[in-house]
């Protein structure tokens, strides 16, 4: 994944991020519990977090030699996002309670983003 593509996946995902929170404030909060509003939220908090991520390690991987590390960094990051945030909305706007399970797994691709992209800086080359 090349600088641009982390920008262009950052910028849409921040986009949506927006989106989703205006979506939030506006329309969901009324349709939800605050127990299930306080899901969604976090939802979208940790969506705009890791899209805010995505354009770091893009001005990151602009000032370093190409690195698998970071390719995979962006790669985590995008996945996290729609599965620990995407899993969260689809959570708490259909009630399909059973994607709790599958949310972990978007936090776990998260906490790896951030791992792989401390990696990638590590072995870049001494100048």
């Amino acid at each position: 994944m090349n600088p641009k593509h982390l920008f262009i996946s950052g910028s849409l995902l921040m986009a949506l991020a927006v989106g989703f929170g205006a979506f939030g404030a506006h329309i969901v909060q009324d349709m939800l519990t605050p127990d299930r509003f306080d899901v969604y939220k976090t939802a979208v908090e940790y969506h705009f977090y890791h899209a805010l991520g995505l354009l770091i390690i893009g001005l990151i991987s602009q000032r370093m030699k190409p690195s698998v590390w970071i390719k995979w960094s962006g790669t985590c990051m995008i996945a996290g996002i729609l599965i620990f945030s995407g899993s969260l909305y689809t959570l708490t706007l259909t009630d399909t309670s059973w994607l709790g399970a599958v949310t972990p797994l978007g936090g776990f691709a998260l906490v790896l983003g951030w791992i792989f992209l401390a990696i990638g800086i590590l072995k870049q080359p001494k100048e």
